[in-house]
């Protein structure tokens, strides 16, 4: 089994980094927009549009608000997933917060695109909640 794991620090607070993560139906907009360009929520199970025009199906297992972690398995993708379980938990850490995003995943042979999938999202995660808040114009 393929296992992957990130752990990436922000400025941005933890309830700031949680709302984007526990935002299931709009990742594209409070997660990774521009790596994620769109997202159809329907019950428990979301279809997610990647950048390079890849499609996967993925249903939400949970959504914990109170340990700030959401577990979501891909059901259905392009590149031929028999099994995937992946879990974000965001935590308080000193100016800002730490986010562990774990990846278990099979066939081994798709580690690499994992692998690649993950870094491209996290420098997205990295840039959106680095981005300065946007400021109101009273005219």
């Amino acid at each position: 089994m393929a296992a992957l794991s990130r752990e990436l620090t922000f400025d941005a607070d933890a309830a700031t980094v949680w709302a984007g993560v526990s935002a299931v139906a709009t990742p594209h907009i409070d997660l990774v927009p521009g790596f994620v360009t769109a997202t159809e929520l329907d019950g428990d199970t979301r279809t997610v549009t990647f950048v390079n025009g890849s499609v996967a199906r993925e249903l939400v297992v949970d959504i914990d608000h109170d340990a700030r972690r959401l577990a979501y398995a891909v059901v259905d993708s392009a590149i031929g997933l028999t099994h995937h379980h992946s879990t974000m938990q965001v935590e308080d850490r000193a100016g800002g917060a730490r986010l562990v995003w774990t990846v278990d995943a099979l066939p081994h042979t798709a580690a690499r695109r994992l692998e690649e999938m993950m870094t491209m999202a996290a420098a997205t995660m990295v840039r959106h909640f680095s981005a300065p808040a946007p400021t109101s114009v009273n005219p």
